[in-house]
């Protein structure tokens, strides 16, 4: 892989309707056909999702980028479902292009939860440990064959310096808003950190809407569309986006992460809280957005400080 791929354009959504999925699944699956199509609530960016009657959802991905996680979904999660100690979905049926809806889609089990957040979760160490405990079990599966970083999952699993240029952006429209000269220096810290190049599995994006919370407890790990084979760190950056001080430090504990590995892991969590915050800050429609990548950043800084 090139240090420094080209990340394309902004991908093209589409919109899917109840309707249109409905006439899918019973032009293609119709032992399902009389079962309701709804949409699911935050059904989240990468794929239009819906509940297909009461125990199943249907994942449409967006756009042609997002869909060519598809495959990779139907091949891999079922090795990596058996070897996990929490729930994952597992594919059901995929579903197949027409001439109303352009890309493969999924047909998974549903499972049961609310989103994580800090508000929710009963015990921090507690979540800490138990998501330290499923990434450990991740990265143990066998990772020959797996899928390498690539456009299917936005070259998680690479070098950092994919993200430089983009990262330099911010820095330059950010002056003033955040420590910049900080930010810099951990950002070079990140990318000087060496990786010892032995292929891990990783989900991709550990974040709140992909950790499910059963009586404030995490239940089930969601959304593998970014999964694959490589450097791990990238699932590290929910130590700073989720995690207090105390959780990310069992958390840290419980993974036996070593240093170079937390500075990489620190480097994606500064890259995607500085994206956030660049295209929110002076906006007054993303408030949210932006409070939310601040305080990361904020994290971010004590952290590194107090290291």
């Amino acid at each position: 892989m090139s240090e420094t791929p080209d990340l394309g354009p902004v991908p093209e959504r589409i919109e899917v309707a109840a309707a249109q999925v409905r006439r899918l699944v019973a032009e293609q699956f119709p032992r399902w056909a009389d079962l309701a199509v709804r949409p699911v609530a935050n059904g989240g960016w990468d794929n239009r999702t819906f509940h297909l009657g009461t125990d199943m959802v249907v994942r449409m991905p967006s756009a042609a980028e997002y869909a060519q996680a598809v495959e990779k979904e139907h091949r891999w999660l079922p090795v990596l479902a058996p070897q996990l100690p929490l729930p994952i979905p597992v594919p059901l049926a995929q579903g197949v292009p027409t001439p109303e809806y352009p890309h493969p889609w999924s047909v998974y089990r549903w499972l049961d939860g609310v989103p994580a957040a800090p508000d929710r979760i009963a015990d921090p160490v507690r979540f800490a440990l138990d998501l330290a405990g499923f990434l450990a079990a991740l990265q143990r599966v066998d990772a020959t064959d797996g899928p390498q970083p690539g456009v299917h999952n936005w070259y998680r699993g690479g070098t950092l310096r994919t993200y430089d240029k983009n990262t330099q952006v911010a820095f330059d429209e950010l002056a003033g808003q955040v420590d910049v000269e900080l930010a810099r220096e951990i950002w070079t810290n990140s990318l000087e950190a060496r990786w010892d190049r032995v292929d891990r599995w990783f989900h991709g994006d550990v974040a709140e809407g992909n950790l499910l919370l059963d009586d404030g407890r995490l239940s089930a790990v969601i959304d593998f569309g970014t999964c694959g084979v490589g450097d791990p760190a990238c699932d590290l950056a929910v130590a700073w986006t989720l995690l207090d001080a105390e959780g990310r430090k069992a958390f840290r504990d419980r993974l036996a992460v070593d240093d170079p590995t937390w500075a990489r892991g620190r480097g994606w969590a500064l890259w995607k809280a500085l994206a956030t915050y660049r295209s929110t800050y002076d906006d007054p429609e993303d408030a949210a957005a932006a409070a939310s990548a601040k305080h990361v950043l904020e994290e971010i800084f004590a952290e590194y400080q107090d290291r």
